[in-house]
Order: structure tokens, then sequence, then C-alpha cells
């Protein structure tokens, strides 16, 4: 990716897309290690293949999923309810290492779990009602690489922008992002490795 799309703050690397607002800290480590993590959450998660319903028909979602929050906090995206498991330690020991990163408190988070280079994630963008207008998103990578595609909605003079997430990348999408942003995972034919990504957010209603 082009090294001019960034600007270095402090801990933080702002990601320097029009109508954005977006920030990456290259590595966020956790008191049990990103490595222990991963394998816990990959072997302690109880995984759910989900149907979504996109264009008047249902397919099954290329990748496994997984939601956690506080109590009465479900989720609800094309034609998906996901009713929130209770918090993991691990789960909250991460939330608060984002949140102090983020500066801003969660209550759920979507847990994608990337198989193989065959699982991905459609272009979209995080727009629910239930997340407010412009919400806070963060994006927490452990696992294999994978590369998150941002397209902007309306002006066609901008290309698709590749960013390339490593284990311990922490991404925060606010503001007007999901406004003018779509993003999104690629299939591809490259070996990869299993990847997790937990999005942490912030329910507003259910």
């Amino acid at each position: 990716m082009n090294t001019d799309l960034f600007t270095q703050l402090t801990d933080l690397t702002r990601v320097d897309l029009p109508d954005s607002d977006i920030v990456i800290r290259q590595y966020l480590d956790l008191p049990c290690g990103t490595r222990q993590a991963f394998k816990s959450i990959l072997q302690d998660t109880p995984w759910r293949a989900e149907e979504v319903f996109v264009w008047g028909k249902r397919h099954l979602q290329p990748r496994l999923v997984a939601w956690y929050g506080d109590p009465g906090k479900s989720y609800h995206y094309s034609g998906v309810r996901l009713n929130p498991l209770p918090w993991t330690e691990l789960l909250l020991e991460i939330k608060e290492s984002v949140e102090r990163v983020a500066e801003y408190r969660f209550n759920s988070v979507l847990l994608n779990l990337y198989r193989n280079g065959n699982d991905s994630m459609g272009m979209h963008s995080d727009d629910e009602a239930s997340i407010g207008n412009t919400p806070t998103i963060a994006s927490y990578s452990l696992g294999g690489e994978r590369t998150l595609v941002f397209k902007h909605r309306t002006r066609k003079d901008i290309k698709a922008i590749p960013l390339v997430l490593s284990e311990g990348n922490l991404l925060i999408m606010r503001g007007v992002t999901q406004k003018f942003w779509l993003h999104g995972i690629n299939k591809t034919t490259k070996k990869v490795s299993p990847r997790v990504n937990l999005t942490f957010r912030d329910i507003c209603s259910s």
C-alpha cells in the first residue's frame, strides 16, 4: 500500500482517506500474548455458520461468526439476528486493552473466523441503525494475515485501497467513515493461515 496514505501520530497511524476517520495501531499486545489469545479463541468459541439474506436470496456466509456482548445487546444485519453470548474473561481482557487505545467504551463484539483463502467478507458498510450514524468500530486481528479493501461509495476517481492486516493490528474506524466507505475481504488463492477478527461495537438499541 502507498505509504503516502499514512500519517504518523503518537502510537497510532492515520490512514489518510477522504471522508473518513481511520487510524491503526501496528501492534497491540495482550497480557496473555496474541498467540495464546488466538489459540484460545479459535478452540473455545462456539462458531456458527449463518445464512444472510442478500438481493432477495439466502446465502451461507463464507466464514464463521460468534457474537458476544452485554445482556440484551442483540445484533441484526442482512436478515440475521445474533443474541449475545456472555463475555469470557479473555474477551473482556482484550476489550479493555482495545478501549484504552480507542478511548471509547464498547458493549459487544463480533468475532469472524476466516479459515482459509476461500473465506471472505463482501463489500459493505457497518451502518446498521443499532450502532448510530457515526459509529466507532475497533477491529482487532489475530492469526493469519489478510487484506482489507476499502472502496469509496460515490467517488469513482478513487481506486480501491488495500490495507494488509497482520496479527496484533488494531484498526479503528470512526465518524463518517461508514457513511462514505465500503470495506471487505476478498477470497485469495494464496495459502493463508486461519485468521480471527474481533470487531468491537457499541450497540445503542436491540
